[in-house]
């Protein structure tokens, strides 16, 4: 990563990290080593708005405009433990929003196709993963719903709002044998699903727990 300020990445923010990872996360199950050495390495506070960095390492999920949020630090690291990532991994992200677990993503596979419907949002994302030294995420404006054709099939996807269903672009865009992760539901309320796909392209769907994300807003998601 590119060298930053002192303030940015000073101790006391790498001390709120470790406490975040040692009571969110590995005190909740999350056992994978490399995604737990991602959630330590990767400065949240940096894909929040100035004026919420003191809340970055947070239990909770943060506004970050546009009536999107940075999700809990938990729920990033067991949506990302679930996906087990692999280094030779390519993965599609439907939702870049603050594009902090894109970062986590960008950290543990060798390359991240992120696609979100708000383009000020992804710019926003771009220039701070940019600025982190990240060269092996592309991004995409678009209807994250009906996934992105032009680099697939993906070895994993992990989706990052609500979804009615599993949109059926994303079970097309997937490898056999390759993972979803992604909320299903409600507007409202939604089960964590992690979904392998068979050889045969049957899907194998495995409820989590229940869990509540903003919408999947597109022609295969919830209406805006």
């Amino acid at each position: 990563m590119k060298e930053e300020n002192k303030f940015l990445f000073s101790e006391e923010y790498k001390r709120k990290r470790e406490r975040m990872v040692r009571e969110q996360i590995i005190a909740r199950g999350v056992e994978n080593e490399r995604v737990i050495k991602a959630m330590l390495e990767i400065p949240r506070h940096l894909f929040v708005t100035e004026e919420r960095r003191n809340e970055a390492y947070e239990d909770y999920p943060i506004p970050i405009g546009y009536g999107q949020t940075i999700s809990q630090p938990y729920m990033v690291a067991v949506m990302t433990e679930y996906l087990e990532p692999s280094e030779d991994d390519f993965v599609l992200e439907i939702g870049t929003g603050s594009g902090y677990q894109t970062a986590i993503l960008a950290h543990l596979v060798k390359r991240v196709f992120t696609v979100e419907r708000n383009c000020e949002l992804l710019e926003r994302a771009k220039e701070i993963l940019n600025r982190l030294g990240f060269d092996n995420i592309k991004y995409n404006c678009d209807d994250g719903t009906k996934g992105w054709m032009d680099y697939a099939p993906y070895d994993k996807i992990i989706v990052t709002a609500a979804a009615p269903e599993i949109p059926h672009p994303l079970i097309q865009q997937l490898k056999p044998e390759g993972i979803i992760v992604i909320p299903v539901g409600s507007r409202w309320m939604q089960d964590l699903i992690v979904a392998r796909k068979k050889v045969n392209g049957d899907m194998k769907i495995e409820k989590k727990f229940e869990c509540a994300f903003v919408p999947l807003i597109g022609e295969y998601g919830f209406e805006e």
